[in-house]
């Protein structure tokens, strides 16, 4: 059993990935300054003997050193998330994904810690393809729309991931994670589906950003979660960056008509201009799409889950999570 770190464990995925951990017999510290994060996440564990929490942000660099010291495994998922924020608040984008990453290297060099990296798809960018590999070219829009600054500073973070793997032989594997869902993640940050549950158990109207053709994958978090694990004791996936997340498209107009008819009950769908959400400099990629070979053929499987069954596994939790209900 290990001693693992999980930076930015308040969030969704960090919760799901310290219960994981947890459940699995490691023990388990959190660094997160609960900006984003959600301390109600924490409560099922709060009083667990093998789980600590370290409330502080990941900026700092001395908090970062003490919680860093004895760990084995660090799973690196602190960041500035959700296209909202980042196009509301890129600076704080730049500066909470990539100063602290170096540092944080720096670090588990010292301990000699393996490192999981969390990235995104983002970094693809505008890459037209259909679907998308690791090797693929990186197409970022112009440095005038802010949108881009998370891609842009992930990439960064896996450049100093591999270089520190190249230099010092640090044991890390990077993941590019593409719209991982499930219950206990919430809205607020531009992510659809909770908003599409939220608004579809409200009566509507769901709301639609631009025409509903962007085609998107939606992984639930489970999956990606034990995904992640695995690739942390395999060798193999060392120096390696991974494609993570459901590789089944689905057009976002497609999305919303899947939840109201597993709602169950009529619903408005309404569609607003990309302007009217996140400003007037705002770009989208239309198609994103992962190719699963390589995480398929170093763990021996991949994501399988349906949307229909992830759907409906937000929308009960949502359902039982609401005041009143039994």
């Amino acid at each position: 059993m290990a001693k693992c770190l999980v930076t930015g464990g308040a969030g969704f995925i960090g919760s799901h990935m310290t219960r994981a951990l947890l459940n699995a017999g490691h023990d388990v510290t959190i660094l997160d300054n609960l900006s984003t994060g959600q301390e109600v996440n924490l409560r099922p564990f709060r009083d667990h003997p093998r789980f600590k929490l370290a409330i502080g942000s990941i900026t700092d660099s001395v908090l970062l050193s003490e919680v860093m010291l004895g760990q084995e495994i660090v799973f690196h998922l602190a960041a500035a998330v959700g296209v909202k924020l980042v196009a509301d608040d890129p600076v704080r984008t730049i500066q909470t994904n990539i100063y602290p990453t170096e540092e944080l290297l720096r670090l588990a060099v010292q301990n000699r810690c393996r490192v999981f990296m969390a990235s995104t798809s983002e970094v693809y960018g505008k890459n037209p393809k259909e679907r998308w590999t690791e090797e693929d070219d990186l197409q970022f829009g112009p440095t005038s729309k802010p949108r881009w600054a998370y891609g842009c500073s992930k990439a960064i973070d896996e450049f100093l991931s591999l270089a520190y793997h190249r230099k010092y032989d640090l044991p890390v594997v990077i993941g590019r994670f593409f719209n991982v869902v499930g219950p206990h993640q919430i809205g607020h940050y531009g992510m659809v589906v909770p908003r599409f549950v939220d608004q579809a158990l409200k009566g509507g109207p769901i709301v639609i950003y631009d025409d509903g053709s962007q085609v998107r994958c939606f992984g639930h978090v489970e999956e990606v979660v034990r995904s992640v694990i695995d690739l942390m004791h395999t060798p193999a996936a060392f120096g390696k960056v991974f494609n993570i997340g459901s590789d089944q498209p689905v057009s976002v107009r497609q999305l919303a008509e899947r939840v109201i008819a597993l709602v169950g009950r009529p619903c408005e769908i309404k569609h607003i201009p990309y302007t009217e959400a996140y400003g007037a400099d705002f770009e989208d990629v239309q198609r994103r799409v992962p190719d699963l070979t390589r995480l398929e053929s170093t763990l021996g499987r991949k994501p399988v889950r349906t949307l229909e069954d992830i759907l409906k596994d937000i929308i009960q939790w949502k359902r039982s999570s609401e005041p009143g209900s039994a």
